[in-house]
């Protein structure tokens, strides 16, 4: 099994390497997906969440107002940290079941939107990292997702930089251009990787 760390700014087009990356046989674990399934109603998580900001960042349903922490969370490094603390050891746990389901040839796949911030390249065999210019990510948040420019402004500054992402990364995708300037590259990164995992398995 090949462990692959897959990572890049928000509004960098991660989503849709990951997605290039599954149609050609990559066995993919999201981490924002397994996020929002740890704080889901019911759930441990979401009793956790709300004892540490209070019951105002739940919605008339019950679910987690999402909107409402991340306005809350983004504009404080330290509410940040409280949040990652409650959910990142629960996302690893989701996480290390899923790999565990994986076959040994597979090349699992984990995008992970904050793995340079929390340190974790160690964890993977190689990590791919999807690039964009800060312009690009910044027009693609405002004009695509409809962000506030202050709002994406913020979601970018509490990121890591485009050089200490690219500083972890074995592989680097280059996301600056169209849509169809994407696919023959991770294409390339997928023969890559799938060599790779060979190797390891002999």
């Amino acid at each position: 099994m090949l462990k692959v760390g897959l990572t890049g700014g928000i509004g960098a087009g991660k989503s849709e390497v990951s997605r290039l990356l599954v149609s050609y046989g990559a066995v993919l674990i999201d981490a924002d997906k397994i996020a929002r399934e740890v704080v889901e109603p019911g759930t441990p998580g979401l009793a956790a969440v709300v004892e540490a900001f209070g019951p105002e960042i739940l919605t008339a349903e019950g679910t987690l107002d999402r909107p409402k922490l991340g306005s809350i969370v983004f504009a404080e490094a330290d509410r940040l940290a409280t949040l990652n603390a409650i959910v990142h050891p629960l996302v690893g746990a989701r996480s290390a079941e899923l790999e565990s389901a994986a076959g040994p040839d597979d090349v699992v796949v984990h995008d992970v939107p904050l793995l340079t911030e929390n340190g974790l390249a160690p964890l993977y065999d190689l990590v791919v990292v999807v690039d964009a210019s800060p312009e690009t990510q910044l027009d693609r948040l405002v004009r695509l997702r409809g962000m506030a420019e202050s709002e994406a402004r913020a979601r970018m500054a509490a990121q890591a930089t485009r050089e200490e992402r690219q500083a972890v990364g074995d592989l680097v995708i280059d996301n600056d251009g169209p849509l169809q300037a994407l696919e023959p590259q991770v294409r390339k990164v997928w023969a890559e990787l799938t060599q790779r995992a060979a190797d390891k398995g002999r």
